[in-house]
């Protein structure tokens, strides 16, 4: 069967958007459900394949776009010049432009309709042309050439390189569609794009064609809707100074209002904005996610509909996804980002997940003292979206005790969120229900009986060695369960996984950490003693060079292994010379200098658990992959100023810490001197057992990930799975299923699995379906700290909290102040930090500390003065500020910043140059 040049809005059937474009598509479901799309038809990708394939130049520059770097503007931008040319310069077939002037009946607006548009996961708004109220078949020709040719704009190219869609896998259709002459016209979100507020409807108009409020050429009124009710909440007059109106003899024209004329009379009845919503609310409801469109309104007062889109840039809803579900009828959730608390801002994979709602299901047992039904399904306050970990946290906030107790755990966590939940605690919605603080007191008693909690606070405090030997005992202890027996078979292995995260991981945590606490109590009862005594940045200068955080030790122990390569000059020069791949590989095979081969060696039989984004069962173990590590030595081995070595700057901190812990004993005086003097003796000496408690759960977590890395070998070797790697984007019930050969037993609220026999094909492509989402939810660069049921941001509602001169603000987290270039790193896998260099980020967990000792000072997006970046900032005696919203937004590489690291500022200078 010949493929059609062109089909009318009504022809377009689902499944045609190869043939079509996502523009055509979108308008023939549209056509095909009833909405009031003006009339056309759709010049398919078939006219634009017909038109390149004659033109060989196009081959050539899609060869060079494939080898070129996504980052590279410049060369993006000329080649894209050149496919244009090659475009525009070939010629069109008779057929083809015959097609296109049979279908040039009156004015008509021509659109690009590419492959690649108006998708889930990327909309391409505006990235092609759009030609309005052309006149006349030969005109409407050429709009259909340059049309062809939008599909390389620089914008377009550049925007499908940062996405990862290959180029030659785009084409492009072209709408040819009756033109609308639009008295009022505008565009409509179905949920407001800021506040991420679902039904609520966001509406721009301005008078004469859409075109002026689509390109931002016009301040429009804006309009705000409870689709629900129809309710009104928001009504903007803009100063709509230019209208865009159709032009005589073809094309449009600019027409420019005086001053103060009509500028406060809203464009739009309120029947209109209401029925405008009511529309909204039906094609929000037929695509079944919330929609962005475009829409006029003619001299009749009819109203049209003339394109809709999915709102890509919405962070998806937290849901249960289990029989807990609470996210409908009983009212609005309030969900806490625990990704971004734990530093991980890169989503978690299946397997991951699924490890998770084991280690929640641990954790309410600990809490709660009830065991899941489904364990697989995970605690009823588990949810997830976007492939990050969320809480419902509503309980907490409708609970005296949580209500005060949760916030101060966060202002040390994850000091925004506290801000956030505070503010929410005001809302009637969220009103105490819980008042009693006897639920919450059985609780904790129950939890100190059984883990001898208070004895061991205690015994802590005197004897702060006998904490720190324990704490090394249950590692010992833990380290031995976890060990795999050899001859264990693929279920056993299952099984061993599900007990180690059910059993071992979470339990560890109160038996170490009362040594921890006791230490910060007594940094607290200082606190108290010296009250305005204790300046600014005094008490978290008692903090730094804390012994015993294995986290520090760690990275010490890097530098070590640093210093010991740097003494033999060639192996020294390999490791600079070379890249980490490579070295790793040598690695694997035995064949590095022995000093690194060994160095190496010892280094990750002790700390081969960790890794960059640990607390993912998913995420590869620096002993599976230590190309991380060996690129962080070479940054190690360039640091070649002594006075900025690790040790010594670690030893400058416990030198100044201690002199610290005597200038405000000095200060308290007296008694209380001596008081303050042996809390802060004790706070040093038992707050380093803080990172303890989690070095052990990635532990346990790292074994269950080996268990798991074994049985997706097994399963390659069948041929149910293309790679071992593939196990990690199946969740553990999926896998069970897999070596069963039965149904996948996915627990609900799991991303979408085999329906019945999860043959090889099948998990394939279940696999590449969530390495495809895996990869766009990499790319995000926002993820709320707290979000609700209904999508609301609360932090985009509040705005951005007010900042002195311009200066960014955040938490203080190191004391001190630095200025310095600055380094925006969103991975820390291969990332190259210079000497002095500010480090900007937006969160951080354990693995990526070891960039900390060449940071100059630190800026992260996340966290609190207790978080993972602030304790090790403090302890390197390096400024750090966490807390700061959009940092690696508003800050670019290579721009000059000074941070303030007493008083939680950072200072950017005006002009940045890219790095």
């Amino acid at each position: 069967m010949e493929t059609p040049l062109v089909l009318a809005f009504e022809d377009i059937a689902p499944g045609m958007l190869p043939l079509v474009g996502g523009k055509a598509a979108n308008l023939g479901v549209l056509t095909a459900a009833g909405f009031p799309v003006p009339p056309g038809v759709c010049l398919t990708t078939e006219a634009y394949r017909r038109v390149t394939e004659r033109s060989g130049a196009l081959e050539a520059v899609l060869d060079a776009l494939e080898a070129a770097s996504p980052t590279d503007t410049g060369s993006l931008a000329a080649l894209a010049a050149t496919a244009r040319a090659a475009v525009l310069g070939a010629p069109v077939p008779d057929d083809v432009a015959e097609a296109v002037r049979r279908s040039a009946r009156g004015p008509v607006a021509v659109r690009s309709s590419a492959t690649a548009e108006d998708l889930p996961g990327a909309s391409f708004a505006g990235q092609q042309d759009t030609y309005l109220n052309v006149v006349g078949p030969e005109a409407v020709l050429d709009a259909v050439r340059r049309c062809w040719a939008s599909l390389w704009t620089d914008r377009a190219v550049v925007y499908r390189a940062g996405h990862g869609i290959g180029h030659r896998s785009v084409r492009l259709a072209v709408v040819i569609q009756e033109m609308v002459r639009a008295e009022v016209a505008g565009v409509m979100f179905t949920a407001d794009p800021v506040t991420g507020r679902r039904r609520t409807a966001v509406i721009d108009a301005a008078p004469g064609l859409g075109e002026a409020v689509v390109s931002g050429a016009v301040d429009p009124d804006r309009f705000t809707v409870d689709i629900a009710t129809g309710r009104i909440t928001g009504r903007r007059p803009g100063g709509k100074r230019l209208a865009v109106r159709p032009a005589a003899g073809g094309g449009v024209e600019r027409v420019e209002r005086a001053d103060g004329e009509e500028a406060d009379r809203l464009c739009l009845t309120d029947e209109q904005v209401r029925a405008l919503a009511e529309l909204g609310g039906r094609v929000e409801e037929h695509y079944g996610a919330p929609q962005d469109t475009e829409w006029a309104v003619d001299a009749g007062g009819a109203l049209w509909l003339t394109q809709a889109r999915p709102i890509t840039t919405l962070y998806p809803v937290p849901r249960h996804g289990g029989p807990g579900d609470r996210t409908g009828p009983d009212g609005t959730r309030i969900y806490f980002c625990g990704s971004l608390a734990q530093g991980l801002h890169q989503p978690v994979t299946p397997m991951g997940m699924s490890a998770f709602r084991l280690m929640s299901a641990s954790f309410d047992r600990l809490m709660n003292g009830r065991r899941a039904a489904d364990p697989a399904a995970g605690a009823p306050f588990f949810a997830e979206a976007g492939g990050r970990l969320f809480l419902d946290v509503t309980g907490i906030v409708r609970s005296r005790v949580g209500r005060a107790l949760f916030p101060r755990v966060l202002d040390v966590m994850e000091a925004r969120s506290a801000v956030v939940l505070r503010a929410l605690a005001a809302d009637p919605r969220f009103a105490v229900t819980h008042r009693s603080p006897l639920p919450a007191l059985r609780r904790l008693l129950r939890i100190g009986r059984r883990y001898r909690v208070p004895a061991r606070a205690l015994r802590a405090l005197l004897d702060p060695p006998s904490a720190h030997r324990h704490a090394r005992r249950v590692e010992a202890e833990l380290r031995a369960r976890l060990a795999s027996p050899p001859d264990a078979d693929p279920r056993g292995r299952l099984d061993r996984t599900e007990r180690i995260l059910l059993d071992e991981t979470f339990p560890v945590i109160p038996r170490i950490a009362p040594g921890a606490g006791a230490g910060f109590a007594m940094l607290g009862l200082a606190a108290r003693l010296l009250g305005r005594r204790a300046r600014p940045g005094d008490l978290p200068t008692v903090l730094r060079g804390l012994p015993g955080n294995v986290t520090t030790e760690m990275d010490l122990a890097l530098w070590h292994l640093a210093a010991r390569i740097r003494e033999d000059a060639a192996a020294a020069s390999l490791l600079l010379g070379s890249p980490a791949a490579g070295l790793a590989a040598r690695f694997a095979a035995g064949t590095l200098p022995a000093v690194v081969q060994e160095g190496l060696r010892t280094f990750l039989d002790d700390y081969g658990v960790r890794a960059v984004a640990e607390i993912d069962l998913g995420a590869p173990r620096w002993a599976d992959d230590p190309v991380h590590v060996i690129g962080v030595l070479a940054n190690y081995l360039r640091l070649d100023d002594p006075a900025l070595a690790p040790d010594a700057q670690f030893a400058r901190g416990a030198a100044e810490a201690e002199a610290m812990v005597e200038t405000l004993a000095a200060r308290a005086g007296g008694l209380r001197g001596r008081a303050v003097r042996f809390a802060l003796g004790r706070a040093r000496a038992l707050a380093g057992l803080r990172e303890f408690p989690k070095f052990l759960a990635v532990t346990s977590v790292a074994a269950a990930r080996a268990e798991v890395a074994a049985v997706g070998a097994e399963l390659a070797g069948r041929g149910v799975l293309d790679a071992p790697g593939d196990v990690f984007f199946l969740t553990l019930p999926e896998v069970r299923a897999a070596l069963a050969g039965g149904p996948s037993g996915a627990p609900a609220g799991a991303p979408p699995g085999p329906d019945t026999q999860p043959g090889p094909g099948a998990l394939r492509a279940l696999v590449a379906a969530r390495r495809e989402e895996d990869a766009r939810e990499r790319r995000r660069r926002h993820v709320p700290r707290i979000v609700l049921s209904d999508g609301t941001e609360p932090e985009a509602v509040a705005g951005p909290l007010s900042a002195p001169d311009g200066a960014l603000t955040g938490t203080p987290a190191s004391a001190g102040g630095v200025t310095g270039v600055a380094r925006v790193v969103l991975d820390p896998v291969g990332a190259r930090l210079e000497p002095g260099e500010i480090l900007v980020c937006p969160s951080t967990d354990p693995g990526w500390t070891p960039l900390f000792l060449t940071a100059g000072g630190l800026v992260m997006e996340m966290g609190g003065a207790n978080s993972h970046g602030a304790v090790v900032a403090r302890e390197y005696g390096i400024p750090a500020v966490v807390g700061v919203a959009h940092a690696t937004e508003r800050i670019v590489s290579g721009q000059e910043v000074t941070v303030d690291g007493t008083s939680g500022t950072v200072l950017t200078s005006p002009a940045a140059a890219a790095s």
